[in-house]
């Protein structure tokens, strides 16, 4: 089946999953807000309620690697039934927990560190997922889809927290979360296994023994493609997107606005990142994905270098929603490019070590961003930033793809074995 626009929604699997994907995520971006509010009260500590995150993250960055292993082993649908529930129990003993008046900063703690424990597993296999619900020829638009649904739960959910926070308290807000679990789970259970398209992969390609952790990291830095990307989305993660961390001081600091303009800021970012996840749906297929990841990348080290140097709101707005486009745009299409540049029986694993660079990374950027902000100004620490990425993604360009003939395979003999990622998408 071609590539066309919106074509994963033409799959039953994937509109039942990408549906209760969009209602799961409204409710954990509901937990995430109602948990730092929580914690803030229980505290009233700043560096407190930042160790939240910090335990949360921990665990994608020491067994995601692992994870993607398991996603190539496990029955993908049982396992994500299996994690779903779990998830659904964390949500439901914090919200017991604060009802009951038991909750202790403690106990936020140990289930954010078990919440981060289950996301190491959940989320190589979620993505793997994806190409087995709708094929390699909808990879692309399953995977912008579900940044989409991402994007536009970013939006609605801390909304609604914010509301029933005022309204009704932090234990609701963990009830509706457990409870948005369930429409996670509905899907999981009325998706025929039979459909789903797994003849698009060329599974012909099993290895004699099960693929290990190595498997995967020789597939990446075995062939130049796959090698360049990982590298610029390390960057992009620590340089690039961390500026997202000091969103606040920058606002006040820089911009010297209040809270309506950081709320400003903050929505436009989910805007333009919403925007590029449904411009590749509608029309990516109509882009070449090597081109598209790194031209993106050059824009946004271009814009954060610009949001470094302007000191106006005005000004900042639309710069804010480029950055979101660019940083959509250049993900998607490289978490495009490394899945469907992996045989079936690696793919878990591939995606796995892009999760462990993209939400295993990401409390080191923030961590380094901070710091620099502290010591050298808010707008130095975009500035730097920006010019990293800028430099990474310009040579990524340079190198990959206005001079390919000087790219080098690392190991010569994957050329035989790994697919070619110059393919265009049509």
């Amino acid at each position: 089946m071609p590539a066309t626009s919106f074509g994963a929604l033409r799959h039953r699997n994937f509109r039942l999953f990408i549906f209760g994907q969009l209602v799961s995520l409204c409710g954990t971006w509901m937990q995430t807000v109602a948990l730092g509010w929580l914690a803030l009260e229980l505290t009233n500590s700043a560096l407190r309620v930042g160790l939240v995150t910090t335990l949360g993250s921990l665990p994608v960055l020491l067994f995601t690697l692992y994870g993607g292993v398991v996603a190539d082993r496990a029955n993908r649908r049982r396992a994500l039934i299996l994690l779903q529930t779990l998830f659904l129990v964390e949500a439901l003993a914090l919200g017991l927990l604060t009802a009951l008046h038991h909750i202790t900063i403690g106990w936020i703690y140990a289930l954010s560190f078990l919440g981060g424990l289950v996301s190491a597993f959940e989320i190589p296999m979620r993505q793997s997922y994806l190409g087995e619900l709708v094929g390699r020829d909808h990879l692309m638009n399953a995977i912008a889809l579900n940044s989409s649904a991402f994007n536009v739960s970013r939006v609605v959910g801390p909304a609604l927290a914010g509301t029933i926070l005022a309204i009704a308290g932090a234990a609701v807000a963990f009830f509706l979360n457990a409870a948005s679990f369930l429409a996670v789970l509905i899907a999981l259970f009325m998706i025929r296994p039979g459909e789903t398209p797994l003849s698009n992969w060329g599974t012909a390609e099993q290895p004699a023994r099960r693929p290990g952790v190595r498997d995967g990291i020789r597939h990446i830095f075995g062939s130049s493609w796959p090698r360049a990307l990982v590298i610029l989305i390390a960057v992009l993660t620590v340089f690039g997107s961390s500026f997202i961390a000091i969103f606040p001081v920058y606002s006040r600091d820089v911009l010297h606005t209040g809270a309506g303009g950081y709320g400003a800021l903050t929505s436009l970012l989910g805007v333009g990142a919403a925007t590029g996840a449904l411009a590749v749906a509608a029309v990516g297929h109509r882009f070449r994905r090597e081109a598209t990841a790194v031209w993106a990348a050059v824009g946004l080290g271009a814009t954060l270098v610009l949001l470094g140097l302007v000191h106006a709101l005005g000004l900042a707005l639309p710069l804010v929603m480029l950055a979101g486009l660019s940083m959509a745009l250049s993900a998607i299409m490289s978490n495009t490019l490394l899945q469907t540049g992996a045989p079936d029986h690696l793919r878990g694993q591939v995606v796995g070590f892009y999760s462990f660079i993209v939400v295993g990374m990401a409390p080191f950027g923030s961590l380094q961003m901070g710091w620099i902000s502290e010591h050298l100004g808010t707008s130095a620490a975009i500035l730097i930033g920006g010019s990293i990425c800028l430099v990474a993604a310009s040579l990524t360009a340079w190198r990959m793809l206005l001079y390919p003939a000087s790219r080098l395979t690392a190991d010569p003999s994957t050329v035989q074995t790994l697919p070619d990622l110059r393919t265009e998408d049509s």
